[in-house]
Parts: structure tokens; sequence; C-alpha cells
């Protein structure tokens, strides 16, 4: 779920780092589509000890009532979000969790798929969509990539990670695919929706008429069970997510990385543009788990140092 522009080396735009560490969690579960499944990040209900925490003020007088933020997400990104025995666990809960402390309010995680959560922003069933999302001039303006023509009052972001898109195939047989030009007449897998989705479809025009067949899903897990089964060359993904699978899928037996990242750009929790205060005490809260050191600490335990800010920042992808 990324950003557009070839060069990087990251994961997805929404997919950039350079590195992956070893992430020694188990697998992830594929989840249904609309957000009927709510869960929570797994942090404590803050009850009345809300009021004590330190940004509790800097909150809009509707959220310090509910004393929680609505998530839209697609809990099927390992590691960036995923379920593991009926928990909502990876990157983007652990860091929900810190900042809830921060501004005491519970953070809680809705299941949709990735290209509905921007609609559900707009229909007001989220307060916010945290799904490993890249923060791009596009969605800040709502508009259609594909088409260029705007299609919603577009979205504001809090920027909060670094990350490019990889290409990744079945282990042992790359088929000559070293880099996005070699997939041209190759059968790819995407998520729908996202920068690597893009991006791959930006490929396919430059390759005159030895055009990249394209195979969308609504979820990464089930592009690499196509992947994985022999219906596809080679899938696109964000960094953080393709070496995730490199690494666990098959006890790193099914996939392996080729080539460079590229387009490398931020994640941004995305939030209707009226809500500035909300915007304004999240980027507050970030700022604080950076300062405190357990945004690092989060990092460091997914194994994506690499993708960390040194500050949180508004809007900051191109």
């Amino acid at each position: 779920m990324t950003a557009s522009t070839i060069h990087r080396p990251a994961a997805a735009a929404r997919s950039r780092l350079a590195a992956a560490g070893a992430i020694a969690v188990a697998g992830a579960l594929l989840l249904s589509a609309c957000g009927d499944q709510t869960k929570k990040s797994g942090g404590k209900e803050p009850g009345s000890a809300a009021s004590a925490a330190p940004l509790f003020d800097k909150l809009p007088q509707a959220v310090k009532d509910a004393k929680v933020i609505k998530v839209g997400s697609d809990i099927a990104y390992p590691p960036v979000e995923f379920r593991k025995e009926g928990k909502v666990i990876g990157l983007d809960p652990d860091l929900a969790d810190a900042m809830g402390k921060q501004l005491g309010v519970r953070f809680e995680f809705n299941n949709s798929t990735f290209d509905s959560l921007l609609a559900g922003l707009r229909s007001k069933r989220y307060d916010v969509a945290m799904s490993a999302m890249t923060d791009n001039k596009d969605r800040q303006n709502g508009v259609d990539p594909s088409t260029n023509k705007k299609v919603g009052e577009g979205v504001d972001f809090v920027d909060y990670f670094q990350a490019g898109v990889s290409i990744y195939t079945v282990k042992g047989k790359s088929e000559g695919i070293k880099g996005w030009p070699d997939l041209c007449g190759k059968k790819v897998v995407v998520q729908r929706g996202t920068v690597s989705d893009d991006l791959t479809k930006k490929q396919s025009e430059k390759c005159g008429d030895n055009k990249i067949s394209i195979e969308a899903f609504e979820d990464d897990i089930q592009a690499q069970t196509r992947l994985r089964g022999g219906g596809a060359d080679a899938g696109a993904s964000d960094f953080p997510v393709a070496a995730y699978a490199v690494k666990t899928s098959g006890g790193g037996n099914d996939f392996e990385l080729v080539g460079d990242q590229v387009q490398a750009a931020p994640y941004g929790i995305a939030l209707p543009k009226e809500q500035t205060q909300l915007r304004d005490a999240l980027k507050e809260a970030l700022d604080a788990i950076i300062k405190n050191g357990e945004y690092q600490k989060i990092l460091n335990k997914w194994g994506v140092a690499d993708g960390a800010l040194k500050e949180a920042r508004v809007n900051g992808g191109s």
C-alpha cells in the first residue's frame, strides 16, 4: 500500500526498508472483508485514567467522550498488521497502543479491504485508517492514480514509517527477473489498490506489446498463495511484507526477493482533512513515543528498524 516512483528501495512506497530483520511471529489468518470483525489492538481500556494521560486534553471532545479511536485496517498484512490466535498484532497495532497511552484512549482496529479504507473514512465508519498506507499526493488530493481524476476530498496523513516496494518470486524460480523491466511479458500478483498495483501497471505501460499480466487480489496473503501455487511468475509488495513472507513462508523455503526496492515513501495514518485537531494530537503522540524510545523498541521488535523516522510529519509524501 505505497506510492510510486521507481528508484527506490523500500517496500511499497509503502515499501522501502533496506533491511528486514528477523521476525519471529507465526503466520497470519486471512480475514473477511468488512469491518464486522472489530478487535482491540491489545491496549487496555483507559477508563477513568484517561484524563491523566499527558495528551488527553489535545483530543477533540467527541474522542475524549468515547475514549476510543476507531481504526480502519486491512488486517492481513504481516508484519504490519495481522491476526494471531484471535488477536490483532503487528507494527501498526503496537504503535497505536503506545500512542494510546499518551492520548489516554484505546485504538480499536476494524477489518476491511485495503481499497475500501478511504471510503470508510469518508462515510465516518472510522476515525482514521492505519494500514501501511503510503502517503502520496494522489491520496492527499483525492485523485485516482489510474485515471488522474479527482474522486474524493482527499485525506491528511500523519507519517510514521518509511518503506518501498519489492519484487519476490518462488524460491529458485526467478526466471531471469532481476528488476522491474524484467516483468514485461510475465504474470504478476499484487494486492488491489496498493502502490505495488500502481507501479506494476505503470511498468506494464512501458513494455510495449509485451505487457505484464496483472492479477490483483483483496489482500496480499491471497496473492502469495497464488504465486506459491505456481499461478504467477512474481509478486510485488511493500518491502516489509515481502521480506516477512520470504522469511516465514514454508520456513523460508517458498520465496526469494529479487532486485532492489523502489519508490521509497512514508506510511501515514490517514484521516479526514477537517479533523485537524485529531491529526495534530496524533502527531504529538507519535513524537512523544519517538522521543521516549518506545517507537524504536517497537520497530526493533518487528525487524523493521531501517524504516524509522526521526520525527512525525504531516503530509510528507510526494
